[in-house]
């Protein structure tokens, strides 16, 4: 059986939902560089000034509440949050729409190719979860297992960005794929034994807008504003669940179009 692609039907010549999305981002990549030297530039930034004597001004600049609103329905945040749930969010939408290409024609198209980056996630979270708790086992601070579990992503893709193309395309596929492990991995741990309180029905009512992404995808609908909406409905059910929304980014790429 020959590989699926992110190709439009034959003779058509239109372009899927999938590529017309990644268009952008393949666009962006071009300048990669660019994008991890601001990326670093701005981290400078940001720890002189979170250091200097103006860090209120920078704690009170994170804290800034955003609203949007619907009827009776309300999102306030802080900035930080917008960031990390929202702006996040779309980042792992972005990464799993090239891993799912990967998966179906690329780097990661076998069991035995993909095998190697989800191996190393599992080890890059349990080996560091293990030495914690050997050196802070029966302290207060023990709870704190989880922090060393996480991959910070970003900041791994700009540095290879810096590198540019001397950095191999296996290599990027192979740590984006080890960060979606690790994301998805670190969320379960977050949900399971850092949440106070989960809200099941908002849980629910995720899977709910799931299983319609994934209906639409099996029907062939193409069109990009049907997987919008039900993507923010997917990404606002993670919101008010309590589990960290950049899961929901991973679950829409992984329901878009291939063909």
């Amino acid at each position: 059986m020959g590989k699926q692609t992110l190709t439009g039907p034959p003779g058509t010549g239109q372009p899927t939902p999938a590529e017309k999305l990644l268009r952008p981002i393949q666009s962006f990549i071009k300048i990669e560089a660019s994008g991890g030297i601001l990326l670093m530039a701005l981290t400078a930034v940001a720890l002189i000034w979170a250091n200097s004597p103006w860090a209120a001004a920078y704690n009170a600049l994170w804290q800034t509440h955003f609203t949007i609103g619907l009827g009776s329905f309300i999102l306030n945040k802080p900035l930080i949050l917008w960031i990390n749930d929202g702006l996040m969010a779309i980042f792992f939408f972005v990464v799993g729409l090239e891993i799912k290409r990967e998966v179906l024609s690329g780097e990661l198209s076998s069991l035995r190719k993909a095998a190697l980056p989800i191996s190393a996630a599992i080890g890059g979270m349990v080996v560091p979860a293990g030495i914690y708790v050997l050196i802070a086992g029966g302290s207060e601070g023990a709870a704190g297992w989880g922090i060393p579990m996480a991959t910070d992503i970003a900041f791994a893709l700009g540095v290879m960005a810096l590198l540019g193309s001397r950095v191999p395309l296996s290599l990027k596929i192979f740590l984006t794929a080890l960060a979606i492990v690790d994301d998805i991995g670190a969320v379960l741990v977050i949900a399971l034994f850092y949440t106070a309180q989960i809200s099941w029905f908002s849980l629910a009512l995720g899977g709910g807008f799931l299983l319609a992404l994934i209906a639409a995808n099996r029907l062939g609908v193409r069109h990009p504003i049907v997987y919008l909406l039900l993507g923010l409905g997917l990404w606002t059910a993670f919101l008010k669940s309590g589990v960290h929304a950049t899961i929901a980014g991973v679950l829409l790429a992984m329901t878009i179009p291939a063909r």
